[in-house]
C-alpha cells in the first residue's frame, strides 16, 4: 500500500463519544426450552476524534458488527450513551434522529448486496439527497456526478446498473453514495474483505485520500491486522462483546498488553520472508455468548491465566498509552508476565 493516514496525536474533541455501549438479544431455543440472553456488545466506551480513524477488531462472533450497526443506529443500543455534538442520539426524538443518519453514513461488507440492481448508480447516489435535503433534481445529479468524480467513476457510469461493474468499482459506488450527504463520520464494517487483493490497496488509498478532503472520521470494522496497520489511529480490540484492550495503534502493535491482543497479532501474515515471529495458537474455541465464562471472558483459553482470572472480571485500566482489562498484565499487576511475542 502506497499510502497511509498521518498519525499525529489526535485533538480533545470529539464527534462521537460512546460511553458503556450495551446490546442484548434475546434468543429462543426451542419450544420446550427458555429463552436464553445473548450480550453480543458489553460496555464499550471510546471518543473519535475529526479526522481520525478507530479500528474495531477481533474474531468473529466478538460483536464488531453489531456494535458497527448500534453506531449508524441501525439498532438502538441497549444500554448506555451515545453522543454526537453532545447530544445523547441514543435517547434522541425522530427529529434528531434525522439529523443523526445524514451525519453518520455506513459501507456494508457486500457491495453487491447493499445496491439495488433494478436502480442506475445515479439515482442509488442521489437516493440519500432525495430523502434527506430539499435539492433540485439538478442540483442532486450534479451533487452526485461531483462524488462520483472523486471515488474515482467517470459521468457516463451514472446511467449504468451495479451488474455492469466490477467489485472494486461497486465498493466506490457504495463509498460515494455513503459520502454524497458530506457525513461527519463513516463507519466501515469489512469495507475490502470480498475484494479480491489486487483491488484492496486501490479502495484503502481511496478512504485515505477522501479522508483528507473531505475531513470524515471513520470506524474501520476489520478482522486484518494488515490492513488495520496502514489505516487506523487506534485500535479497540473485542472479545466476546467486550473490550479486552485500547489504544494508539502504535502502542498496540509494538507492545501489545492482553495475550489475546498478542495471539490476534502473532497471527498477521509478514511480507519479509526471512522475519522470525512465533506464532501464538490459541487452545480451545470461542466460548459460547449463550453461556460465557466466569470472571475473564478469555480465561479459558488464556496461556498467562490464574485464579483470579476465573473468578473476577478485569476492568479497562490505563497502563501507559493503552488501556487493558487483564489481571496478568494489567495495570495493578506487578509484572507483564512471561513474552508473548
Amino acid at each position: 500500500m502506497n499510502a497511509s493516514l498521518p498519525h499525529a496525536t489526535p485533538p480533545a474533541e470529539a464527534v462521537m463519544e460512546a460511553i458503556d455501549l450495551a446490546q442484548s438479544y434475546e434468543v429462543s431455543r426451542g419450544v420446550f426450552a427458555t429463552s436464553a440472553t445473548v450480550k453480543a456488545v458489553a460496555g464499550i466506551s471510546f471518543r473519535l476524534a475529526p479526522r481520525s480513524t478507530l479500528a474495531v477488531v477481533g474474531e468473529s462472533g466478538s460483536g464488531k458488527s453489531t456494535l458497527a450497526r448500534m453506531l449508524t443506529l441501525i439498532e438502538r443500543p441497549g444500554a448506555g450513551s451515545l453522543r454526537l455534538d453532545d447530544v445523547d442520539v441514543a435517547e434522541a426524538d425522530a427529529r434528531t434522529l434525522r439529523r443523526y443518519r445524514g451525519e453518520v453514513q455506513m459501507v456494508f461488507q457486500n457491495p453487491f448486496g447493499s445496491l439495488n440492481p433494478r436502480q442506475t448508480i445515479g439515482k442509488a447516489i442521489e437516493e440519500p439527497l432525495l430523502v434527506n435535503t430539499s435539492l433540485s433534481a439538478a442540483e442532486r445529479r450534479a451533487r452526485a456526478l461531483d462524488m462520483m468524480s472523486r471515488v474515482g467513476l467517470r459521468p457516463e457510469h451514472h446511467g449504468r446498473y451495479p451488474h455492469m461493474f466490477s467489485g472494486g468499482q461497486r465498493q466506490r459506488i457504495a463509498i460515494a453514495r455513503a459520502l454524497v450527504l458530506r457525513p461527519k463520520i463513516l463507519v466501515l464494517d469489512e469495507p475490502v474483505s470480498a475484494l479480491d487483493v489486487s483491488v484492496r490497496a486501490q479502495v484503502l488509498n481511496l478512504l485515505v485520500e477522501l479522508q483528507e478532503q473531505l475531513g470524515v472520521a471513520y470506524v474501520f470494522v476489520s478482522h486484518d491486522l494488515g490492513v488495520v496497520r496502514h489505516m487506523a489511529d487506534e485500535v479497540l480490540v473485542m472479545y466476546l462483546g467486550r473490550a479486552v484492550e485500547h489504544g494508539p495503534r502504535d502502542a498496540i502493535f509494538d507492545a501489545p498488553l492482553h495475550p489475546y491482543t498478542r495471539a490476534l497479532l502473532s497471527a498477521t501474515p509478514v511480507a519479509d520472508p526471512e522475519a522470525k515471529k512465533e506464532r501464538i495458537v490459541l487452545e480451545g474455541e470461542l466460548p459460547s455468548p449463550f453461556n460465557p465464562p466466569r470472571g475473564c471472558p478469555f480465561n479459558p483459553r488464556c496461556p498467562l491465566v490464574v485464579e483470579r482470572c476465573r473468578v473476577e472480571m478485569p476492568p479497562l485500566a490505563a497502563r501507559g498509552a493503552q488501556r487493558v482489562a487483564c489481571w496478568v498484565t494489567g495495570a495493578d499487576a506487578p509484572a507483564a508476565g512471561p513474552a508473548l511475542t
